[in-house]
């Protein structure tokens, strides 16, 4: 996912009143594997994470 994909998911998650378990929030920020996360749960109580590199190389960076 894209970080403007990413945004845009969460946008329209906060218009339709999601309840998220983690807001969305830049992590490991200006470091290897900087990326965008957030973690909400389905209808089915799983808990789902969203992320989004700028990077795509970096996914699995340490």
């Amino acid at each position: 996912m894209s970080v403007p994909d990413f945004h845009a998911l969460a946008e329209r998650l906060r218009a339709a009143d999601t309840t998220f378990v983690i807001e969305p929030y830049l992590r490991f920020e200006g470091q290897p594997g900087e990326q965008w996360t957030m973690f909400l749960r389905d209808p089915s109580g799983n808990a789902l994470e969203f992320k989004a590199f700028a990077d795509s190389s970096q996914i699995f960076a340490a």
